[in-house]
């Protein structure tokens, strides 16, 4: 029997990364196929593959959107999708692995040589190297926004007594802020030039942090230490028995001043300037404004659920967090909830409209739903994708308008309904619930509107 294996990862490792697992672990059984899938989330690497299982694997899949180890995976049969399509279509992707040859040994070196020749071409653009940012920030986010709205707790000036526990809760939460865009940076320049370019990055990220030049000068901060470390190592040559000090004394340091005056001569006043007037913009936004912002925000939140530009729009949120901005994360998130939760009530209300799988899926949906994983939407956007899509986008859309309306502000970037029950973690709360239950009644009436009833309905329909 053929052995193959699986990696599963995406960039929040929340959702994704575990529902592509569970898809292709359910097609490998159907077909009797053996099967093991790494997992790498938000927790690291679970259910890790061993030097051994890859050795005697006849291929492996990676359902990926961030960054994994491939090296190790050199010389064998490899697929590489984004994890969507792990989740749409995972028995598809088991006949193309399993249809591939055998490699004869000759052919497995051919294929480690050529791997490492084309090692820098392999590279997946902007959006894997911000996403990979993304994903390393977001622990921070998460721990420092709940810490300061701990410390609201005992009071809204509490934290302004020194020694005092709510003192110490935000000055931890600070700390925790403070990291969030050297971390973004680094690991952005990391996802490009792997270790030589984290030094440089984290440091860059730092720069932007101390000028305020916020999210956006890390972001710019991280790609140019990534690549100013790439081309190093890709140009600058020293004799062979000086290789080994390249990645730990030529390519960080270079790469770590030539960041570094690069932004301090040319980039951190100007973006600087750039994100003062976007704050100071973002702060102002009332009415047609903030409508018009919520309106994207959302629409873009549900018109991929998990997909580039639904995290897209997220990191664009988490980033505005680091400079205490957080009406749009409260928009993204009340947007994010209410495809799986508008779906799961279109199923209570119009049964006829969903096969019983379906209105099964409901119940695990509306769970994912308040969870804040909009990928419980994808099986029945998969199924319809003509009469559901339109209808998430145009509730995404009234729930992230409405949250930015009634100025709901939302401190951390996850938690879904859970996070409504910590004090000062939202703003405007009720406010903030009611506009996630508006947007799950308009997305619930247009998939009750526009879809037609099941095939199971029809059947009897014609039998009565």
């Amino acid at each position: 029997m053929k052995k193959l294996l699986a990696v599963t990862a995406c960039p929040t490792g929340i959702a994704h990364t575990f529902m592509a697992a569970e898809a292709l672990d359910q097609a490998a059984k159907a077909k009797d196929v053996s099967l093991k899938v790494e997992t790498r989330g938000s927790v690291g690497a679970e259910n890790e593959l061993t030097e051994e299982e890859i050795l005697e694997a006849h291929a492996i899949i990676l359902a990926v959107d961030t960054n994994v180890d491939e090296d190790r995976f050199e010389g064998k049969n490899v697929i590489r999708v984004g994890v969507s399509e792990a989740i749409k279509d995972p028995s598809g992707l088991i006949d193309r692995v399993l249809e591939m040859e055998e490699k004869s040994a000759d052919e497995y070196v051919e294929q480690v040589q050529n791997k490492k020749k084309e090692k820098g071409a392999e590279r997946q653009g902007f959006y894997k190297h911000l996403m990979n940012g993304v994903s390393f920030m977001i622990p921070l986010v998460v721990a420092g926004g709940l810490l300061i709205a701990l410390s609201f707790v005992f009071g809204i000036d509490a934290a302004e007594n020194e020694g005092s526990l709510a003192y110490y809760l935000m000055e931890t939460g600070g700390a925790a802020f403070s990291l969030m865009v050297p971390i973004l940076a680094g690991y952005i320049a990391y996802s490009i030039a792997d270790k030589p370019g984290l030094a440089p990055g984290l440091v860059g990220g730092m720069l932007a942090e101390q000028v305020e030049a916020g999210f956006l000068g890390g972001i710019i901060a991280g790609f140019l230490a990534g690549y100013v470390a790439l081309l190093i190592k890709k140009y600058f040559k020293v004799p062979r028995n000086l290789e080994g000090i390249m990645p730990v004394l030529v390519i960080p340091f270079f790469a770590t001043l030539i960041t570094g005056l690069l932004m301090f001569y040319i980039i951190n006043d100007p973006v600087a300037g750039i994100m003062g007037g976007l704050e100071n913009w973002l702060q102002s936004m009332t009415g047609a404004n903030a409508f018009i912002l919520g309106l994207v925000l959302g629409g873009m939140m549900a018109i991929d659920m998990g997909g580039p530009v639904n995290k897209t729009a997220y990191a664009f949120a988490v980033g505005l967090l680091a400079s205490e901005i957080y009406g749009p994360m409260a928009a993204v998130m009340a947007a994010g909830m209410t495809p799986p939760l508008g779906l799961w009530l279109a199923t209570v209300i119009a049964k006829k409209r969903f096969t019983n799988e379906e209105q099964e899926a409901g119940k695990a949906a509306s769970v994912l739903g308040i969870s804040f994983i909009t990928e419980g939407a994808i099986p029945f956007a998969a199924a319809d994708p003509l009469r559901v899509i339109p209808s998430l986008v145009a509730g995404s859309a009234v729930a992230g308008s409405l949250a930015m309306i009634f100025e709901a502000a939302l401190r951390v970037p996850h938690g879904g309904v859970f996070v409504l029950f910590i004090p000062n973690a939202v703003t405007n709360v009720l406010l903030y619930a009611l506009a996630i239950a508006i947007g799950t009644v308009v997305t619930a009436l247009f998939v009750v509107l526009l879809k037609r009833n099941s095939p199971q309905a029809k059947a009897a329909q014609a039998n009565e």
